[in-house]
């Protein structure tokens, strides 16, 4: 099976950016085993508090996670990029199954492999309560508008 993902390492500016717009598109669709697929099968992860190994684990993650974390809409940013590695920092707003609104944000440090896979994934995330008036990200479920605003152009 060819699990290849491009594109591939060593990452340009437009490569990178690519990669982040591919890994939210994914994020956003909020299903966890086509996410999981861009992770190489031993990738390694810091979620938070939770240290997860391989795809299985990554997908029940998620999982749980968007059960929890409903009505989910992400966008994600280039920070920076080196060879193999890009840094991301990202916001996302979600409601628990009380109706409690919160934006999260967070960066992550990912590592790939030569085909495009990562390897490696480390997120560090705050939460913040809003109020439903408060919220930002008003596409539908789904893949971010091309339109929409970046985190930058929020003030975020």
């Amino acid at each position: 099976m060819n699990e290849a993902r491009p594109p591939f390492p060593p990452f340009d500016h437009d490569s990178a950016t690519c990669k982040v717009r591919l890994a939210e598109d994914a994020w956003n669709s909020r299903d966890a085993d086509r996410v999981a697929l861009a992770y190489s099968p031993d990738s390694q992860w810091r979620n938070r508090n939770e240290f997860l190994q391989g795809r299985t684990a990554i997908a029940d993650f998620l999982r749980r996670k968007w059960q929890r974390e409903q009505d989910y809409r992400l966008i994600k940013e280039l920070w920076a990029f080196c060879d193999q590695r890009i840094a991301v920092r990202f916001a996302y707003e979600w409601h628990d199954d009380s109706g409690n609104w919160f934006r999260s944000y967070g960066n992550e440090n990912w590592q790939f492999d030569h085909q495009g896979l990562m390897r490696q994934r480390l997120a560090s995330i705050n939460d913040l309560p809003i109020g439903a008036d408060q919220r930002l990200f008003h596409w539908p479920l789904g893949r971010r508008p091309e339109d929409h605003p970046s985190l930058s152009a929020l003030g975020l």
